[in-house]
């Protein structure tokens, strides 16, 4: 017999028993169907994302010493995963933990225990606080205006902004001060200080007049003052003026502290 009319006494045969058998037919088909709905409803709930690289913290070894051990055991517990390269993938590094408390800690410790004899922080401290006593003494007396700038724009913002008279500005650009106290608070002038009520604490001397007069301003205007105040000041143009200057003051101290 041919290829052909077996094939399609075949497909008879299966087509006469499907329709014979009607639930079973419903069950095969309805079967699949089912599954595939299943299947689409998981990927509509939740649809594919995209998954990033994964870059694992290294963990270093006893060998690289004990901090560095521990940390990698304790800090890395969870074996979290990062997008982008860890600080312990560069050649020569041991750990990712470097710049933590606790490895700041050990280093500054062992900073002081090998170099505290070698360390001449404090005694150039003590030698730049030497310097600028002598600074102070080689001067009368250091005024506010000899820290401004040469086109300053304070003594401009007194007289129009705050609208004091004359003689108030040049009261406060003559006002006394200290050095000293300039380098140990920061290189800062405060204006704002001279109204804490503490006189202990003013770099800038006034008379009780002028402090009066600029405590009376508003909080702004005073804030704003010492923000031109700020902006105008050069701490170091009384040194340099001192050190350029033809007075007997030991430059070559001063450079070396």
């Amino acid at each position: 017999m041919a290829c052909w009319p077996q094939l399609r006494l075949l497909l008879w045969k299966n087509l006469t028993f499907r329709r014979r058998q009607t639930c079973q037919l419903l069950l095969e088909v309805a079967w699949p169907l089912f599954i595939f709905l299943i299947l689409i409803s998981v990927r509509l709930s939740y649809p594919p994302y995209e998954q990033h690289e994964c870059h694992f913290p290294n963990k270093a070894m006893p060998s690289a010493g004990t901090l560095p051990w521990v940390q990698g055991i304790i800090c890395n517990a969870n074996n979290p995963c990062f997008r982008y390269p860890t600080p312990g993938e560069a050649p020569g590094v041991v750990g990712n933990f470097n710049k933590s408390i606790v490895s700041r800690l050990f280093a500054d410790a062992r900073r002081l225990l090998l170099y505290s004899q070698r360390d001449t922080s404090m005694r150039d401290i003590h030698k730049v606080l030497r310097m600028l006593r002598k600074i102070e003494r080689s001067r009368s007396r250091l005024k506010l205006q000899d820290f401004l700038v040469v086109n300053e724009t304070f003594s401009g913002f007194l007289s129009h902004n705050l609208s004091l008279p004359r003689p108030t500005v040049d009261s406060v650009l003559g006002a006394d001060v200290s050095l000293r106290k300039v380098f140990l608070q920061g290189y800062q002038l405060h204006l704002t200080s001279v109204c804490n009520g503490s006189k202990l604490e003013e770099v800038i001397r006034l008379s009780d007049q002028e402090v009066s007069r600029l405590c009376s301003l508003p909080r702004e205007k005073r804030d704003a003052a010492e923000q031109v105040l700020r902006s105008n000041v050069d701490v170091l143009k009384p040194i340099l003026t001192v050190l350029n200057s033809t007075s007997p003051f030991p430059s070559e101290e001063l450079a070396e502290a």
